[in-house]
């Protein structure tokens, strides 16, 4: 496995705080604006970055992420380009873990063992596959980490204590506890619930849980955070680049400064969450 995200998540554990974890869309506007973004995430306060990869049927997004992945499909961004990016990242950050997340058609097209040894030579820590169930592991999963990819499942409200071995069976890096049904940028749900969640899934794996669906604010983050060892924040730093760009969907000046800014308030909101747990 690569070391990154383990290191991570002990050095923040060693600090008493949670992991801010950002999403975005690879290529959204565009490539060179989108790489500028991933680039200044960590300064913002990103400890784990998810790198969407778009896809033209993402079954599992709302409707914020459909349109970043269709801004960056039109734009040509295609998953080649995707872990050029995360090479290009690798650059100037050697240490911050990345995690791709998408679905597997684009990966079987490209080819898995391909894509996996290209994925490691760019300095990939993870994968979140959402459309390949347990019962998949083979596909994907199982050659994942034998390259030393972590594999990140997801478990839901609706993951029973008899389905959630299953589901954590072949699952490394972290748990992403989506926490609520549906698809994203719902409602945030109730954070009591979400801490009886984390609890419930941590009775059965050691791993790091961090949720995510529905965190908007700076204070979801604070909430959220603690009771989670990680907040997944995807839709709203979307729609702060949606919410930047010109009536033709180009890039603006402001694009970059505007998710870096947004992050730095969920950052702090993160690091705030552990004092408000104590309180």
């Amino acid at each position: 496995m690569t070391k990154r995200m383990d290191e991570k998540f002990a050095a923040l554990k060693a600090e008493g705080r949670p992991a801010l974890v950002t999403y975005f869309m690879a290529g959204d506007p565009d490539y060179d604006t989108a790489l500028e973004i991933m680039k200044g995430l960590p300064a913002a306060g990103a400890d784990i970055i998810e790198l969407g990869a778009p896809f033209s049927d993402p079954m599992a997004d709302g409707l914020a992420i459909q349109m970043a992945g269709q801004r960056a499909l039109k734009a040509g961004q295609t998953l080649k380009k995707t872990l050029a990016m995360l090479r290009e990242f690798r650059k100037s950050d050697p240490s911050t873990p990345v995690v791709i997340m998408g679905y597997y058609n684009p990966i079987y097209v490209y080819g898995v063992e391909r894509f996996l040894d290209d994925a490691i030579e760019a300095g990939l820590d993870g994968l979140i596959v959402v459309d390949l169930p347990p019962e998949m592991d083979d596909e994907l999963c199982i050659p994942a980490l034998a390259k030393g990819i972590n594999f990140i499942r997801l478990a839901t409200p609706t993951t029973d204590d008899k389905r959630l071995p299953t589901v954590l069976k072949n699952t490394s890096g972290f748990v992403y506890y989506v926490s609520m049904t549906g698809i994203t940028g719902s409602a945030l749900p109730d954070p009591s619930r979400i801490g009886a969640a984390v609890a419930r899934i941590k009775g059965h794996t050691a791993l790091p849980v961090c949720v995510g669906f529905g965190v908007k604010t700076a204070e979801h983050a604070r909430a959220i955070g603690a009771a989670a060892d990680g907040v997944v924040v995807g839709t709203a730093i979307v729609n702060e680049v949606a919410n930047s760009l010109d009536e033709t969907g180009k890039a603006t000046a402001t694009t970059v400064s505007s998710v870096t800014n947004f992050v730095r308030s969920l950052a702090e909101g993160a690091r705030a969450s552990r004092l408000a747990a104590a309180e």
